[in-house]
């Protein structure tokens, strides 16, 4: 049996399993520790920059100690176990601990955290929870759209960028014993926490780390992830576009702030052969090609996080295909030129041919390149036009992936409350460009891999709706956990979308 299947049924071994391949992992003595839990399995965890910034930031304190634990990988073997979940580094059940800080992703993972607590034996929700309780804070992500349905489960949510708050955090709990109305009332009018008790379902704005905390980088190596045995770190934080889809876009946290290279690639650890560049636009950094040929020079692998196809250029993509590279991933966003012009993204149709000719000039197997559709203001059009232009990337490199997902309109963005386009309209339009890849001999040449329009929608209305989302969440997952448990979940709480 592999190491993931044995999580479910032991989740001892599994933890000592999982130990045992890491290159990094802090094992310390300490009066306070408190458990960081993240709501997906392990191999997306320890993907997961952030939730690594903050597991070194907090065990870089003196007297206190961050244990990590993960969502189990069969989260059906664990409940039919009937084992608690443990943290990895104590080997405790999570219910032991007097806080647990959980890092959210996205709206999905939602069902993650609400899965950690049911196995950990504590009350999902916050109000059937007391002081012999852990407190359940949350932060990540998803924070920076909208955090409301996370409400009904947290005592505190850090909104924004939680690198200077954590410390804080943990500080002030301990200082009231851990209870939850004193740390309530230490933390009322504090900027970055959202208080569910206290603001209801208005957060507060998400909070801006200081530029001197930057940049954020992994701590613990291990072949075990979706990132295989690579350090991870921010040479830039941000972004200076102003796409109308995205949250992270120019106006949120004063756009992108940048970190020198000589920094970047002095954090490097010795042992590191594979170094991840991470941030929403790391090709804009005015000295990227210095940054990755330090890495390549080295010897290392390298990946980017966020290519953007026009920035790059003969230089950047040859330092990427000798650092490793054999896909060149790029995004257009928008179906077509049109809907591209529509929600301010800025990559035209001679990026993307560029991007080909540059992946085939270096002999990169295949171009991928991500979009989304249901966009605002889209048409069948639109779709037509990309089966058109599918066939000129075509004649460039013999191998294009369109990676496609439907629109999801996010809080805190130019489209907030754009409505979802309907899952027949999304599994219409992806079947219409199947049709007309076939139609023009082109259904082997070019891949169309969609995510799933259902689940999307799913998604739609956990991130534009509020506290009902929440607990709909609940009952959805411990019913199955299905599409169809999700649905009638929705409908029973009076879940809908609630932008303006």
């Amino acid at each position: 049996m592999s190491r993931r299947a044995t999580a479910g049924w032991n989740a001892e071994e599994a933890a000592r399993a999982q130990l045992a391949s890491e290159r990094g992992t802090v094992r310390k003595d300490a009066a306070t520790r408190i458990a960081l839990v993240y709501p997906s399995p392990y191999r997306a965890a320890m993907s997961s920059l952030g939730y690594q910034q903050i597991y070194r930031q907090l065990n870089d304190v003196p007297g206190l100690a961050a244990d990590r634990a993960m969502l189990p990988d069969d989260v059906a073997a664990a409940r039919a176990a009937g084992a608690p979940l443990y943290t990895l580094e104590g080997l405790r059940p999570v219910a032991s601990y007097p806080l647990l800080a959980f890092s959210v992703a996205y709206e999905l993972e939602i069902a993650g955290l609400i899965d950690c607590l049911d196995l950990a034996g504590v009350p999902a929700l916050a109000r059937d929870r007391d002081d012999h309780h852990p407190l359940v804070v949350a932060g990540g992500p998803l924070t920076f759209s909208n955090p409301v349905p996370l409400a009904p489960f947290c005592d505190v949510i850090v909104v924004g960028e939680g690198d200077p708050l954590a410390v804080e955090l943990v500080a002030i709990a301990a200082e009231v014993g851990w209870r939850r109305a004193p740390l309530l009332a230490a933390l009322r009018g504090r900027p970055g926490y959202y208080l569910p008790d206290v603001h209801g379902d208005t957060p507060p704005a998400v909070h801006k780390a200081d530029d001197a905390l930057l940049p954020a980088r992994s701590v613990i190596l291990t072949a075990d992830t979706e990132l295989s045995d690579m350090f991870l770190v921010e040479p830039a934080r941000g972004c200076s576009r102003g796409c109308t889809y995205c949250v992270m876009r120019r106006s949120t946290n004063g756009g992108m702030r940048m970190v020198a290279p000589d920094d970047v690639l002095a954090l490097i650890p010795p042992g590191a052969r594979r170094v991840g560049l991470v941030g929403a636009a790391v090709t804009d950094h005015p000295h990227i090609r210095a940054i990755v040929r330090g890495v390549v020079d080295g010897g290392r692998e390298v990946g980017i996080s966020s290519l953007r196809a026009d920035k790059l250029d003969d230089e950047l993509v040859g330092l990427l295909a000798r650092g490793g590279y054999r896909t060149l991933t790029v995004a257009a966003d928008g179906a077509s030129e049109r809907m591209r012009r529509v929600i301010e993204r800025s990559t035209q149709e001679k990026h993307l041919l560029e991007s080909a000719a540059l992946a085939a000039r270096h002999k990169l197997r295949t171009l991928k390149i991500y979009m989304m559709v249901g966009v605002p203001e889209e048409t069948e059009t639109d779709i037509d036009e990309l089966i058109r232009f599918s066939r000129e990337l075509a004649a460039v490199h013999p191998r294009v992936a369109y990676g496609i997902a439907p629109f999801v309109a996010k809080r805190n963005t130019p489209l907030d409350g754009s409505p979802f386009a309907g899952i027949d309209v999304v599994e219409a339009r992806l079947a219409q460009l199947r049709r007309g890849l076939v139609a023009t001999g082109l259904g082997r040449t070019v891949e169309v891999r969609p995510t799933s329009a259902r689940w999307a929608w799913i998604e739609y209305m956990l991130a534009q709706a509020d506290t009902r989302a929440g607990r709909a969440v609940i009952d959805a997952q411990r019913a199955g956990g299905s599409f169809a448990d999700y649905k009638r979940a929705l409908a029973a709480h009076g879940v809908e979308p609630t932008g303006p």
